[in-house]
């Protein structure tokens, strides 16, 4: 671990930031030309205590989770975060089977959806980051580990995950998300990960192998949303997709026509948040 060097990289990536690169207001005098520690920690999800003392060449060895969070808190391009990988003294990472880097173009878009339903999903249906109010409307998906932290493969296994969505929607539902597993096992039968959630499915769900069976191919579609919100009762929305071709991630917005009755629900929710009414 080169100490030194990490130390200046984080903080040359660190004054390159604004505040208003990453959706933060930039209240007043600032003493440093871009982002201070304390909002890089928060943004890292980390103390500012930990993150001080690794600029200051004196913080303890950090992990391999600890160095993504970092990346993902300043924004670093794949290139950026290999750089802060090998600085830390760990071999770069994977880019086939570490989709959970959220690209730094989409992050600001992101940074700029506080107030609305979004959330960042890579090809494996694993959610990287959600709003608030996307929260409240499905639940945080960003807390699972392992193969459970796919949608994709919650959907065949867990009755659960199924259970925010009416039940005559559910076979189309599952035919676009057996066709999109089937399109990326097609074109990249190398990754370990993606292979590992289709031949789970394919021993523990008889539904998912008999769409497997068809050979189903679908399209970048995503259907009108019909929601079961436990407490708001039925919420009828559409997704508006952003593709990030180079990383293959989805932000998707929950969206509902102005004046509708959705509309004023999804409001209200983005008030009351997760509490009860």
């Amino acid at each position: 671990m080169d100490r030194v060097r990490l130390a200046e990289f984080l903080r040359s990536r660190r004054e390159a930031l604004q505040p208003e690169d990453v959706g933060l207001p930039r209240g007043g005098r600032r003493r440093t030309g871009g982002l201070r520690r304390e909002e890089v920690a928060v943004l890292s999800d980390m103390s500012v205590d930990y993150y001080s003392r690794l600029e200051q060449r004196r913080g303890p060895h950090p992990s391999e989770q600890m160095l993504a969070a970092l990346a993902g808190g300043l924004r670093l391009s794949l290139e950026e975060r290999d750089h802060l990988f090998r600085l830390a003294g760990y071999a770069t990472p994977q880019r086939t089977l570490r989709a959970d880097h959220v690209n730094p173009g989409m992050m600001r878009v992101f940074d700029g959806l506080e107030d609305a339903a979004a959330q960042v999903v890579n090809r494996l249906g694993e959610t990287l980051k959600q709003t608030r109010l996307s929260k409240a409307l499905i639940g945080d998906e960003t807390s699972r580990s392992g193969m459970t932290r796919s949608a994709h493969y919650r959907w065949f296994t867990n009755p659960t995950a199924r259970s925010l969505y009416l039940e005559d929607d559910h076979p189309t539902h599952s035919r676009l998300i057996a066709g999109n597993l089937h399109e990326m096992y097609t074109r990249d039968r190398d990754d370990r990960r993606l292979a590992a959630i289709v031949n789970a499915l394919l021993a523990e769900s008889a539904e998912f192998t008999e769409l497997w069976r068809e050979h189903p191919i679908t399209g970048l579609y995503c259907p009108l949303k019909r929601i079961q919100h436990p407490q708001l009762g039925l919420l009828e929305l559409h997704c508006q997709t952003l593709i990030d071709p180079d990383q293959s991630q989805m932000l998707v917005v929950y969206t509902a026509p102005s004046g509708s009755e959705s509309r004023d629900k999804l409001r209200l929710l983005s008030v009351i948040g997760d509490q009860r009414v």
